[in-house]
């Protein structure tokens, strides 16, 4: 089960940390991603790493502004969202997958969380 919290209402050019807290005690082998779904638009790629956390994959529209990173001690996954832009706006999902298939492909994961809200609005 993966639980996503820290969404919020944020000016342009604001941070944000969101978190995903999985229960279960395989977290640290699973990759972890992000995605977002603004509304009238499909589920899109955001972020992903690899189970140790070595690896990180972005789209190229959050490279240099967003950054994913885990505490396996604490079955956690973060996104740090710098720089918001209001095309930033969207629902974001944390989601869990195992070896094999592609990061930016919704239908390689096999756990999903219940989204997190976030707003950027002046």
């Amino acid at each position: 089960q993966l639980q996503a919290s820290g969404g919020g209402l944020v000016q342009p050019g604001g941070s944000l940390r969101l978190s995903c807290a999985a229960s279960g005690r395989a977290f640290s082998s699973y990759h972890m991603g992000w995605f977002r779904q603004a509304p009238g638009k499909e589920r899109e790629f955001v972020a992903a790493l690899s189970p140790g956390g070595s690896t990180t994959y972005y789209t190229g529209s959050v490279k240099g502004r967003f950054t994913i990173s885990r505490d396996n001690a604490k079955s956690t996954v973060y996104l740090q969202m710098n720089s918001l832009k209001p095309w930033d706006t969207a629902l974001y999902y944390c989601a869990a997958k195992g070896d094999g298939g592609g990061y930016s492909d919704t239908s390689t994961y096999d756990y999903w969380g219940q989204g997190t809200l976030v707003t950027v609005s002046s």
